[in-house]
């Protein structure tokens, strides 16, 4: 795509959310229903269900999505679309390109065998190989736009607010 059809999609949806901020809010929701027997929840989306299940290192067989690898896809994912609208709105012409992330998890802390080893991933790589013949600078600055502008790479960095309820009162905590 290039930068002009790109400002042409969004600067619509720019005007509007300077002029009525309130209508930039929107919530996200996801569902997904519990399955005791398989051990799985499935997560309704509107490219079809997910089944997320255990991952094989937690006791899982690997038949079902495994929720870390989904937040390292939604990473992947999301950098991608912002590299890819940056790098238009920037006239950066990109052959072709990689986005690769990594994370490390502790098993024993979701098994709870070790009460000192984190729940979650301890740390979070990600990559990026562009088949590109722009100066380092401007690659530089494609990566710093992404990383600024990615939701899910800002939302790891910066740990939203979290609220529980089961059957519509707070959760314990």
């Amino acid at each position: 795509m290039n930068a002009d059809k790109l400002r042409a999609m969004q600067s619509p949806l720019k005007d509007h959310y300077r002029q009525a901020p309130v209508t930039a809010l929107k919530t996200m929701v996801v569902e997904g229903s519990i399955d005791l027997e398989k051990v799985s929840c499935v997560v309704r989306t509107p490219r079809g269900p997910i089944e997320a299940g255990l991952h094989p290192a937690a006791g899982g067989d690997g038949t079902f999505a495994c929720t870390g690898d989904m937040l390292l896809e939604a990473l992947v994912g999301c950098a991608g679309v912002t590299l890819c609208a940056v790098a238009s709105a920037m006239n950066i012409p990109i052959r072709t390109g990689v986005i690769r992330a990594e994370g490390d998890l502790d098993f024993r802390g979701t098994l709870g065998v070790a009460k000192d080893a984190d729940i979650g991933f301890k740390a979070i790589r990600m990559s990026f190989q562009l088949d590109t013949d722009s100066p380092q600078e401007q690659i530089d600055t494609l990566i710093k736009l992404t990383k600024r502008y990615c939701v899910i790479y800002q939302t790891l960095m910066k740990t939203p607010t979290m609220v529980t309820t089961v059957n519509g009162r707070p959760a314990g905590v």
